[in-house]
C-alpha cells in the first residue's frame, strides 16, 4: 500500500526558510497532481500547494508568494521551499495525491517556527 514519507521539518526562527521533502514508495508522483497539506494544532488539516501532473501550481491565499511547490521527476519527489516563515505557519505538514486519498496519509513532518 501507498504511503507518503515526508521530511525536512525543524525548528526555524519566524522569516526563516525551510524546505520539505516528499518521497513516495510505489507512486510514480509525475503522474499525479500532488499537494501539501497542513494541520495546525486544534485545527482541521488545511490545504497548502498543488502542482499538478503538467506542472501547474495551486498556492493557499495564506502561503502566496512565500512558498513554492515543485517535483523532481527523476527522484520522484515532491518538494515544498517554505520562506519567510511566522509562527501561524507551525503545523505538521503532509503530502499526499490531489485530491487527497485517505489511505495514502503518512506521518507528516512537523514544522515549527518560534523564536
Amino acid at each position: 500500500q501507498e504511503r507518503f514519507v515526508e521530511s525536512g521539518g525543524g525548528l526555524v526562527q519566524p522569516g526563516g526558510s525551510l524546505r520539505l521533502s516528499c518521497a513516495a514508495s510505489g507512486s510514480i508522483l509525475s503522474l499525479y497532481a500532488m499537494a501539501w497539506y497542513r494541520q495546525a494544532p486544534g485545527k482541521q488539516r488545511e490545504l497548502v500547494a498543488i502542482i499538478t501532473s503538467g506542472g501547474s501550481t495551486y498556492y493557499a491565499d495564506s502561503v502566496k508568494g512565500r512558498f513554492t511547490i515543485s517535483r523532481d521527476n527523476a527522484k520522484n519527489t515532491v518538494y515544498l521551499q517554505m520562506n519567510s516563515l511566522q509562527p501561524e505557519d507551525t503545523a505538521v505538514y503532509y503530502c499526499n495525491k490531489s485530491p487527497p486519498v485517505h489511505d495514502y496519509w503518512g506521518q507528516g513532518t512537523q514544522v515549527t517556527v518560534s523564536s
